[in-house]
């Protein structure tokens, strides 16, 4: 068993309060769950207006298909135009880690 996480940190546009700010990453965790049908949420800097750390995981029996499903996943959030992306940090391990 594989398992392979990848977490952001993004810095996000022209948003002046939290409401804003929810506004852009709720969307964005809901379509990366939508479309690539894994585990995506918001975990870190919850407080900070313009920053935003959006966690995704997920489980599979074959390495190359994780890193395939990271790399996508990756590609995708870097193309949204309301934020910038400012590192992904990945990690990928096995069960007999």
């Amino acid at each position: 068993m594989w398992v392979g996480f990848i977490e952001f940190d993004l810095l996000l546009g022209d948003v002046h309060s939290l409401k804003a700010k929810r506004s852009l990453v709720r969307p964005l965790v809901a379509e990366v769950r939508r479309r690539f049908e894994l585990s995506a949420a918001e975990v870190g800097t919850q407080d900070l207006h313009r920053r935003a750390t959006v966690g995704v995981g997920l489980v599979s029996g074959d390495r190359r298909h994780v890193v395939e499903v990271l790399d996508e996943v990756e590609r995708f959030v870097a193309a949204r135009p309301e934020l910038e992306l400012l590192s992904a940090r990945r990690r990928i391990v096995t069960s007999d880690d």
